[in-house]
């Protein structure tokens, strides 16, 4: 199975963290470039700017925002990064980092899910 893990990029670096990837559009708050410790910032990955916005993080809204950040997800030009990470997944660990202070309804999550159902599909 997939080694694929979400964590708040302000939570200390851990040796076994693997692949440290920032999957935020914007560059978090009170993070140095040189202290985060990144193998890649994944922008691409990120939802766009207006359904960033849209969802404002905002519980309520969160089954509606899987359902557009899902969609966002399939568009081709997004594609070849999530089969990077996918295939980095399979070489080791992957830790998807984000900002957001909700550790439950933020695209960190879904982008994992995501992540994780593509991999099953693909050796099945």
């Amino acid at each position: 199975m997939s080694d694929i893990r979400i964590k708040r990029i302000y939570d200390g670096i851990d040796s076994s963290d693997g692949a440290r990837i920032l999957v935020d559009r914007l560059w978090p708050r009170g993070v140095s470039k040189d202290g985060a410790q990144l193998t890649r910032w994944m922008k691409e990955v990120a939802p766009s700017a207006a359904l960033r916005t849209w969802f404002g993080h905002r519980p309520e809204k969160f089954e509606a925002f899987r359902t557009l950040y899902t969609a966002e997800l399939e568009q081709e030009a997004v594609q070849p990064y999530l089969e990077q990470l996918i295939r980095w997944s399979r070489e080791g660990r992957v830790t998807l980092l984000y900002a957001a202070k909700d550790e439950q309804c933020n695209h960190a999550v879904l982008l994992k899910e995501y992540l994780e159902a593509k991999r099953r599909e693909t050796e099945s």
